[in-house]
């Protein structure tokens, strides 16, 4: 018997889960799993069974507190400026600059429906890459 439980899924609730599963879909890499504009669930998946998808379940209630869970984003190649960038390009907005005059430190940012989330240093500027 096994006793670990594996994530398979992270779960958003949202407005038009379809938009939000482009937003996130441009933001991880990930792929929309054959779902469409208007369907209430949507999945962007990993391609990997040890990566959780994220999925959208469309709910009549918008979002009115700040998330008690979030997800970082650490760029693979790239730095976190350029992600910001990229991300607010996408539609994402800045919530809280945390950046510091060392280049240390990182960005809150949510996406188009308000949850929040984190940009942090690239795998470059950490030295991982």
């Amino acid at each position: 018997m096994s006793f670990l439980n594996p994530v398979r899924h992270i779960t958003f609730d949202a407005h038009d889960p379809y938009a939000q599963a482009e937003f996130w879909s441009a933001v991880t890499g990930f792929a929309i799993d054959g779902d469409k504009p208007g369907d209430d669930e949507v999945l962007i998946d990993a391609g990997h069974p040890r990566v959780p998808g994220l999925l959208f379940i469309r709910v009549p209630e918008g979002k009115t507190v700040k998330n008690r869970l979030h997800l970082d984003i650490q760029p693979p190649s790239g730095t976190r400026d350029e992600q910001v960038e990229r991300l607010v390009g996408l539609g994402a907005s800045v919530v809280s600059d945390r950046r510091t005059e060392d280049g240390l430190g990182w960005v809150v940012m949510a996406d188009p429906e308000g949850n929040e989330f984190c940009v942090e240093r690239g795998a470059v500027e950490r030295g991982l890459a």
